[in-house]
């Protein structure tokens, strides 16, 4: 890793109270708000009234019940028929007093405790957490000046940033695709890294058994678990996209059979674009991603009852102009929201995504983020797939943006604090009302002196001086000030501790699957 020569660090704010300083003793000089896993204080927007709900249900069920999903997974198919479904060839159709039930066995909260504890993460009742961009094929960022194909490199600093940033929960999957890698031990190489440079929850994806079996063996030996231990509750996850309309294929229902029969979580969550893959409408795109993500899920639970299952949602609507996928968009929010409406209606954690359409770090791509990211507050969703660092829906990624999309998520993880809301004496300041009565100023009394290090936000991207001051200071704008500390933090990056006898147990492992000649690949 080479970094280009720093600049000087411009002078910011100082940090608020005893956690803030702790929290930059531990980020390198960022203002970052400690390490937690929040809780959305707000109801949900609910766009749907009771008839609505049982509408998209219906809609779902009698898609399930009437046309059905094709299965080209064989020993799904299997599973179906011992269930006593209906079973033509690849397409399953499933009575929705079945579904309902194998669905009522999941629970609508549980853990996932990475090798870290302390990094435990909760999905479900009221929790949120966020988690990286994962699979963009390409890279770009400020230095380079152009998209290029993504390098385990990049990939490894992605993670970093992952590590680095308490307003990120979990490590996704691939932040970006490491193309320099080749397929067959790409996994294990970026495994390896993902392991190493974090303690945080981990993804793996379900790309055939060889890979998904690898990764859930190189979790257990990062956490020094027992395969008793480690199969006892979920310590990491996968997610899987159905291929809508209304297919699963066959290595990511594999993946997730091998995932749940050794405990550990699944997301499901298809990506259906209103106008291409989904009908246009938003009401028909979200029954049929509840039906092809409830489909899979009650299979999974007829498998295993209990298994720790999440609702995904990715539905957003096409530019039809273009064809083109749009993100952020009005119809993706109210979507969001809808699906969030069924999640809660079906008992189910749920996961969104913080995403856009936009090309560059720019206003258009924070825009249509932030838009994501708060119809993802508003639905009540759990988990945010892609939360920092997603550019050009999903074919490239941004260390800029990541730094831009963290001061955002920091934003919301503030905005969803208790103590923002707070109404005890202190808080009504009766007293302090009358102190300064009706000619005088709130700056320095007393009430003011002992809370003004951390009544407020304070940002380590935004600037918030006058055009002048920012001019003097050198007029940069807010991707160049997200370039500058993307390289600070790799500068000030640690990587988290690990015993040296699991790191040589991994190293082993990864060496012993390459010789064996890791997973297959038609390359």
């Amino acid at each position: 890793m080479t970094d280009a020569p720093r600049e000087p660090a411009p002078k910011r704010r100082r940090a608020g109270g005893r956690a803030a300083t702790a929290a930059k003793r531990r980020t390198g000089g960022l203002n970052q708000i400690p390490w937690r896993v929040p809780r959305n204080l707000d109801r949900p927007i609910e766009p749907l009234d009771a008839e609505g709900v049982q509408a998209i249900h219906d809609g779902a069920m009698r898609i399930l019940e009437d046309i059905g999903i094709e299965f080209l997974n064989p020993e799904a198919l299997a599973l179906f028929k011992e269930a006593g479904c209906t079973v033509a060839g690849t397409n399953v159709r499933m009575g929705r007093d079945w579904v309902q039930e194998m669905v009522a066995r999941a629970p609508a909260q549980f853990d996932i405790t990475p090798r870290n504890p302390e990094r435990r993460i909760t999905l479900g009742g009221g929790h949120m957490v966020f988690g990286n961009v994962s699979s963009p094929p390409n890279y770009f960022d400020l230095e380079i000046g152009k998209k290029v194909s993504g390098s385990r490199a990049q990939c490894a600093n992605f993670y970093r940033l992952t590590q680095y940033f308490n307003c990120i929960h979990f490590s996704g999957g691939y932040p970006v695709e490491p193309v320099d890698v080749h397929p067959s031990v790409r996994h294990l190489d970026v495994i390896f890294d993902k392991l190493t440079l974090t303690d945080k929850v981990a993804h793996a994806y379900s790309l055939g058994p060889e890979r998904i079996e690898d990764v859930m063996e190189m979790v257990r030996i990062s956490g020094g678990w027992t395969e008793e231990e480690f199969a006892a509750s979920p310590k990491m996850f996968t997610n899987i996209n159905s291929t809508s309309p209304l297919k699963h294929d066959i290595p990511m229902i594999d993946g997730c059979l091998r995932s749940i029969r050794r405990g550990q979580a699944v997301v499901v969550t298809p990506f259906t674009l209103a106008g291409a893959m989904a009908p246009v409408t938003l009401s028909g795109a979200v029954s049929l991603s509840i039906a092809e993500a409830l489909s899979a899920i009650a299979l999974f639970q007829h498998v295993r009852p209990g298994a720790a299952c999440v609702l995904g949602t990715f539905t957003s609507n096409v530019d039809m102009k273009s064809g083109a996928p749009a993100f952020g968009t009005p119809e993706y929010m109210r979507a969001t929201q809808m699906t969030g409406q069924m999640a809660r209606f079906y008992g189910l954690p749920m996961r969104a995504s913080g995403v856009c359409a936009a090309n560059v770090p720019d206003g258009q791509a924070m825009w249509e983020t932030s838009n994501s990211l708060w119809s993802a507050v508003q639905s009540g969703t759990n988990m945010v797939y892609h939360a920092a660092g997603w550019l050009e829906g999903g074919l490239i990624a941004s260390p800029e943006k990541f730094v831009m999309d963290c001061e955002v998520v920091q934003m919301i993880q503030r905005y969803m604090e208790p103590a923002v809301v707070a109404t005890g004496p202190g808080e009504i300041a009766f007293d302090a009302v009358r102190e300064v009565g009706s000619s005088g100023h709130y700056f320095g009394i007393q009430h003011t002196q002992d809370r003004y290090e951390d009544a407020f936000y304070e940002p380590f991207l935004s600037d918030w001086r006058n055009f002048e001051a920012w001019e003097e200071a050198g007029a940069i704008w807010t991707a160049e000030r997200a370039h500058r500390i993307f390289k600070e933090v790799l500068a000030d990056y640690e990587a988290p501790p690990m015993e040296a006898a699991i790191r040589s147990e991994l190293e082993d492992f990864v060496a012993r699957r390459k010789a064996e000649g890791g997973a297959p690949t038609d390359f």
